[in-house]
């Protein structure tokens, strides 16, 4: 039985698997914020029913805009879309007939439209329990793609490459002929000095794609932009339909830029938490990577049959079948409310205890 490519959606998961569902179930599959929305969302809630009658603006706005502002470039060089996932479909269309050189394990959504593109795809797969980047088999591999895709912080390990070492990847491709598609979706848990974006306009053979879902909550409106050149951008938005971002998320977008106080208040828990959560288990015996995110991945010694005995339980965690170099053995947990996380700790306390000797 094929397991689903993503996290969330917790029923359609113990339908396909033929398990009861439990009366509790808790998912640590997705990566949301834990502290939901931010109350400025909540607040302007009752205001947006006024966009339903109207078509949105054909460029996000106001949505675009201020994610200019934010990162003080341009807004001619920011696509708004819906989605990363709709932005990395409309990234895919340039690589047709060309190919993606992929780091693994990585976000599953990068292969599966490329293929569908009928780009080739290069797998380059690492191994999460080292934390030392390849960089130079990577720089050399870069000779034999059109694009090198990095996923930073990566999903699923949550550990950040640092800037000089993409600039450094930036500066072959330059040489090379060698493209770079930058997922930062989870980019806001790091920190914005981290981030590529200002370096997009020295190196304009680079995109940045960041995702609103993670930091603020708001998976179910789908809103996610796209960073690069003016002229790479203008490329891109040809592919993009009208009216791609709808108004309620265009003003809710706007409004999650302001929320500072928010985001701060969200990394600070989301570190202790995390933590918490990986020195339990380390203590337990199991390999923890060293992530800057809202999850962590972890290697128990003994990782068959942990899977569905969580989920008898009501827990679920992000399997890594679909997630070259991890395989199944590896397990992605996404930081939630503390009560969540203690339930989640016993539970694997008890299976931790139960095969200590295996």
């Amino acid at each position: 039985m094929q397991l689903p490519e993503h996290g969330a959606n917790p029923l359609r998961l113990y339908d396909r698997l033929g398990m009861e569902v439990p009366d509790r179930v808790l998912d640590f599959s997705e990566n949301v914020n834990p502290l939901g929305v931010p109350e400025g969302v909540r607040q302007i809630w009752p205001e947006l029913l006024s966009e339903l009658p109207h078509y949105p603006d054909p460029d996000g706005e106001p949505f675009r805009s201020a994610a200019a502002d934010y990162h003080g470039v341009p807004a001619e060089r920011v696509l708004a879309g819906n989605g990363a996932a709709e932005l990395f479909a409309v990234i895919a269309e340039r690589y047709r007939g060309r190919t993606a050189l992929l780091i693994h394990p990585t976000f599953s959504e990068y292969k599966a439209t490329l293929l569908s593109k009928g780009a080739t795809c290069i797998d380059f797969v690492t191994d999460p329990a080292e934390p030392e980047f390849p960089e130079d088999r990577v720089i050399k591999k870069m000779e034999e793609a059109d694009v090198l895709y990095l996923c930073n912080p990566n999903n699923p390990t949550g550990v950040r490459l640092s800037v000089e070492a993409i600039r450094r990847l930036a500066e072959h491709g330059l040489r090379t002929g060698c493209e770079l598609v930058i997922d930062e979706a989870f980019m806001d848990f790091a920190g914005e000095k981290h981030s590529f974006i200002p370096h997009t306009e020295e190196f304009p053979h680079a995109v940045v794609v960041r995702s609103m879902t993670k930091m603020y909550g708001i998976a179910g409106i789908r809103l996610g932009y796209m960073i690069g050149s003016g002229e790479r951008i203008a490329g891109h938005r040809k592919a993009v339909p009208h009216w791609n971002v709808n108004g309620m998320a265009a003003r809710i977008g706007k409004l999650c830029f302001g929320e500072e106080s928010f985001r701060r208040r969200t990394v600070r828990y989301c570190k202790e938490e995390r933590r918490r959560l990986s020195e339990f288990l380390e203590t337990a015996g199991c390999i923890v990577t060293g992530s800057e995110t809202n999850y962590i991945s972890f290697r128990p010694r003994q990782s068959d049959g942990l899977y569905r005995e969580m989920l008898g339980q009501g827990i679920v965690l992000r399997h890594t079948e679909n997630f070259l170099g991890m395989d199944g053995t590896w397990f992605r947990v996404g930081i939630k409310e503390r009560e969540k996380m203690e339930i989640l700790k016993e539970a694997l306390a008890g299976w931790f205890g139960e095969h200590s000797s295996s």
